[in-house]
């Protein structure tokens, strides 16, 4: 059975399609993640006994030592349970797991999400996680039509197959030194790719449109102002920021 799609308009008006991760693809990114969130607790918990201040003797009495709960007991906790959250956080909606599955989250119009849908998303683990095993997740998944758990339900958010065979937006990154994220980038890329197809009138709106939504150093006046030629050289500089 095909992978369900959804399809999105990009900046030029040509849909996208984005094909939707099933419960295979989602399982085998969680194992994956779990057993990495597993280890680090683990490892942090092995040295934090040997070398935190009292951390070690507590294992052979009866009391346990405040430094224990504070260089050991603390920290990992932290790490197991705010893995997840912090780590797609920081790799905007993906995390190691969901890149070895070739998968990654996305908001249901296509774009990166940000830290405030992530965040929900990962709260709502907490009901997905009810009664065990992943139960009321699992179940979601297999009966909506997106194979969305209700963390992605509450968040707005989808997960989408990312491998490099598909060309759609967000397969591209911006540059590392661009201050551009990754779906901005690759609107941009897109949009520079069929100028000479569009209208000159066109062109300028949607440039406009762009320019106004990722440089806020230009003002509404100065964007009325620039030829398509000054639009297109900004783009392009955007894109590839001096060194």
């Amino acid at each position: 059975m095909a992978a369900p799609q959804v399809s999105l308009q990009s900046i030029t008006g040509v849909d996208v399609e984005l094909r939707i991760a099933g419960i295979g693809s989602r399982s085998y990114a969680f194992v994956i993640d779990w057993h990495i969130r597993a280890l680090l607790a683990f490892a942090w918990w092995s040295v934090g006994t040997m070398l935190a201040p009292g951390a070690f003797a507590s294992l052979f009495t009866e009391e346990t030592s405040p430094g224990y709960y504070l260089w050991v007991v603390v920290p990992t906790a932290v790490i197991y349970f705010f893995y997840h959250p912090v780590v797609e956080v920081l790799m905007r909606g993906s995390t190691p797991g969901k890149r070895m599955a070739g998968v990654r989250i996305v908001t249901r119009t296509g774009d990166i999400p940000n830290a405030g849908a992530l965040l929900i998303r990962n709260v709502f683990r907490l009901v997905d996680s009810l009664p065990f095993a992943y139960l009321v997740g699992l179940i979601a998944t297999m009966f909506t039509a997106q194979h969305v758990r209700i963390g992605d339900i509450a968040a707005g958010t989808l997960l989408i197959l990312d491998g490099k065979e598909h060309n759609v937006s967000l397969a591209r990154l911006a540059p590392a030194n661009s201050a551009l994220d990754p779906r901005a980038a690759d609107l941009i890329h897109e949009l520079l790719e069929r100028w000479m197809q569009l209208d000159n009138k066109t062109r300028g709106e949607l440039a406009r449109s762009m320019l106004a939504r990722v440089d806020k150093s230009i003002s509404p006046e100065q964007l009325a102002e620039l030829s398509t030629i000054e639009l297109r050289t900004r783009l392009q500089a955007l894109l590839n920021p001096a060194s």
